[in-house]
């Protein structure tokens, strides 16, 4: 018999203030990216729930209701509950996107487990096709999360701003000098910031009309957000990119890119979420590059000559 358990962060997770970051009902693909991104949000018995239907994705889709209750220990209404959460009317769409999307996976040959565990005594080859698995369902995931209406409007704030601040720590630190070098080589005027002092002192001189990019893929690292909120309270339109469409970072931006990752073992979120963030970065700045495309040329080309007497001698071919 299943227990009717009471589950308080149901409501929380349907009713919360601020925009709805869920994901639009008609996107067929990347539903179970929607159940992996929501899950990190979750708890008690809605996230047991979650952690089941990630565990075995084909038994979910063929699963009553009751149970699916049953085998993860919660309720039928938990189960509702938990549908709605996710952004499905009901269960039986959630059992629709889950049997379409695994249908999918086996027809496009993805024949690697992505969900098993790397042991210590892989062989190499084991593990790079491990490697190579999760990044490609990470890039099919963030695809379907990502909404380009976002994008779009990312796109045409950094195209017009006189200044753009990105900040990061650790890792996204990396990612975000990769963009501000991406950036600079079609002239828009960028800064990457990972020290707080610095980062807090260079948003207090923002403007309206410039833009602030955060990166943090769990979305609660705290200078991240403190430097953001910083920008956006000078005027800047603030851009979060992140993992987690609820986290506190994607709450404050007026702009929010989400991105997927799939973690294995030695390789957790936060390194395998690398990979998603450089392409949605990447496509922004093509993005900007599209809309600034003649001083965008203009200026590509004169940094690519500037650093072409840098690079080595091509040998004489025979």
């Amino acid at each position: 018999m299943v227990g009717h358990e009471v589950d308080a962060t149901a409501a929380a997770v349907v009713h919360t203030d601020g925009p709805d970051r869920r994901v639009p009902l008609g996107v067929a693909d990347g539903v179970l990216a929607r159940v992996r991104t929501g899950a990190g949000e979750l708890t008690g018995a809605l996230r047991r729930v979650a952690e089941h239907v990630l565990s075995d994705p084909e038994a979910a889709a063929r699963a009553t209701i009751v149970e699916l209750a049953e085998r993860s220990g919660t309720s039928p209404a938990t189960v509702t509950r938990f549908c709605r959460a996710m952004g499905f009317e009901g269960y039986a769409d959630l059992r629709l996107g889950i049997a379409g999307e695994t249908g999918r996976a086996r027809s496009a040959g993805w024949t690697v487990d992505i969900g098993r565990e790397i042991q210590p005594g892989d062989p190499l080859e084991r593990v790079l096709g491990q490697i190579m698995a999760a990044d490609t369902r990470a890039m099919h995931d963030t695809a379907a999360l990502l909404d380009l209406a976002e994008v779009e409007r990312a796109a045409v704030a950094v195209a017009g701003a006189d200044r753009v601040n990105i900040f990061g720590a650790s890792g996204s630190a990396l990612v975000g000098e990769e963009m501000q070098f991406s950036l600079h080589r079609i002239g828009v005027a960028a800064w990457a910031w990972n020290d707080v002092h610095e980062g807090l002192a260079s948003a207090a001189l923002l403007r309206p009309g410039d833009v602030a990019l955060g990166i943090s893929h769990t979305g609660q690292t705290r200078e991240t957000i403190e430097m953001l909120a910083e920008a956006g309270s000078r005027g800047a339109t603030t851009v979060a990119l992140t993992g987690f469409p609820r986290s506190p970072l994607a709450e404050l931006a007026d702009v929010v890119l989400l991105t997927a990752s799939q973690a294995t073992t030695f390789r957790p979120d936060a390194l395998s979420a690398r990979h998603p963030q450089l392409v949605v970065l990447d496509l922004l700045y093509v993005a900007v590059a599209q809309r600034t495309h003649d001083r965008a040329h203009a200026a590509f080309r004169r940094t690519a000559q500037a650093v072409d007497g840098h690079k080595a001698a091509r040998a004489a071919l025979p």
